[in-house]
């Protein structure tokens, strides 16, 4: 049987298990996995009574029920977004005391809808600065395939979830590669829509100017499909909704990307893999087009940048605004804050007008390819503190996240969708991770893309899923 949430909502739907079943061995498995640091909150009582009205819903309104993608499929939400309401956000922060929200953003009221049980909150770092999640608060998430490891940022937390099984799907948010980077270390599917797909009301505050999306982290890429297909548009607003099309009915020009530059050198199993895959793709009819370094390096380079001073300026808006004591955050964290609270008008406008222009450059790559495949990950998952936050040097810092991911951020700045999934393994059992990039509104030619190298079964989870017996 197949390990992902598609099966879990089978099983479920087929009475083979019921929904209070699944939340029991969620909440089970949450118990045995705690040193795992994983989950930041837990509201088991919440998601005992949400499992046991769907059980009711499926005896008394099955059609009802059945029409949900995932009716009674455990989650969990980020501590990061959302929000969703019962679930107590801190984004992983001592500024904030853990109160529960009685609302429901859209995207998450859309969770429910497809029949997703929320009952807790998975680690983030400190307001998603890191592409590792230790927040200072606690705990410390590892990796469940390697717990040296870091599971990624800033949605690692719901990565070692699905990946360790104790949920098959969770919640995730993605502003400089936070669902892609952590699903990259852990083995799993992550697509970051595209800018404008995913609702983000009726409160906009984790837009930051467009770079952010909210999706998921999934086992497989049918479970991606289906919860993009739950979550997306109409958006209603900020910015034009953007519908994705069908996948052009032809072979497709895949342009390849295998070099990252002498100052972010990716390791020759990573490179390997793309090359693989890319190979993949043309033994099912698709032509491949070498892409140069060359043409990424001034967009990656600019995207960093972009990428630092957006959130630099987006922190100190948000604590100046809520006149919050800063000094209670992690140096990093406060040297953030300086940043954007000393930064002049005119750079931040510069700034934006460059992340314009990257999307633009990377537009003029799509007149010759459909789509982009490239390396997700420098190297694999490094080790637990590899990311400190107990510094002030913000240059630092957004230079170690770029050379762990180079081209993660490109996607954010720009706007287009992309996705990562693992082709493979490398020598220690890591996964093999690949990134595939498309233009606006092509969600549906990724997961297309993805699902073709998916069938390839280069990589197995090693953990089952909690409440779907093998």
């Amino acid at each position: 049987m197949f390990q992902d949430a598609t099966a879990l909502a089978g099983s479920i739907r087929d009475g083979r298990t019921s929904a209070s079943e699944a939340m029991q061995a969620a909440i089970d498995a949450a118990a045995r996995e705690e040193a795992l640091g994983a989950i930041a909150y837990l509201d088991t009582g919440m998601g005992v009574e949400a499992a046991r009205r769907l059980d009711a819903e499926r005896q008394g309104e099955p059609e009802r029920f059945n029409a949900r993608v995932f009716a009674g499929v455990p989650t969990l939400a980020k501590d990061l977004g959302g929000p969703f309401a019962g679930l107590p956000v801190a984004a992983g922060s001592r500024l904030f005391e853990r109160r529960k929200s009685g609302l429901d953003s859209d995207l998450a009221g859309r969770f429910r809808d497809a029949g997703l049980v929320p009952f807790g909150l998975t680690t983030s770092p400190e307001f998603g600065l890191s592409l590792a999640s230790e927040p200072a608060i606690g705990p410390l998430c590892r990796n469940p395939l390697d717990r040296n490891k870091t599971p990624g940022g800033s949605s690692g937390g719901a990565a070692a979830a699905v990946a360790a099984g104790i949920v098959a799907i969770a919640h995730a948010t993605d502003a400089g590669g936070s669902i892609r980077v952590p699903a990259a270390c852990c083995g799993l599917v992550g697509l970051k829509p595209g800018r404008g797909a995913m609702p983000a009301g009726p409160f906009f505050g984790n837009h930051l100017g467009g770079i952010a999306s909210e999706m998921a982290v999934t086992r497989s890429v049918r479970d991606a499909a289906a919860i993009f297909e739950a979550l997306e548009g109409p958006a209603r607003g900020p910015f034009a909704d953007a519908p994705s099309a069908a996948p052009p009915e032809r072979p497709l020009r895949i342009g390849v990307l295998t070099d990252t530059g002498a100052a972010y050198p990716t390791t020759a199993d990573r490179v390997q893999a793309v090359e693989d895959a890319a190979k993949f793709l043309e033994s099912r009819g698709h032509a491949i087009v070498a892409l140069a370094w060359q043409d990424f390096a001034p967009l990656t380079d600019t995207s960093a940048k972009v990428f630092g001073n957006i959130i630099a300026a987006n922190l100190a808006a948000l604590i100046d605004g809520l006149a919050l004591d800063d000094g209670k955050t992690e140096k990093m964290t406060q040297a953030f804050i300086n940043r954007g609270r000393t930064m002049p008008a005119p750079e931040l406008w510069k700034s934006l007008d460059a992340g314009v222009r990257v999307s633009h450059g990377l537009w003029s790559l799509f007149d010759k390819v459909d789509a982009i495949v490239t390396p997700m990950l420098s190297s694999a998952a490094l080790p637990i503190g590899s990311f400190p936050s107990d510094h002030d040097d913000t240059e630092l810092h957004l230079n170690r996240m770029t050379a762990f991911a180079p081209l993660a951020a490109l996607a954010n700045i720009s706007g287009f969708p992309a996705i990562t999934l693992p082709f493979g393994k490398d020598a220690d059992g890591l996964p093999l991770p690949v990134q595939i990039v498309a233009p606006f509104s092509q969600e549906k030619l990724l997961l297309s893309l993805a699902a073709t190298l998916e069938a390839d079964e280069r990589w197995q989870h090693p953990f089952s899923v909690a409440g779907l017996n093998a």
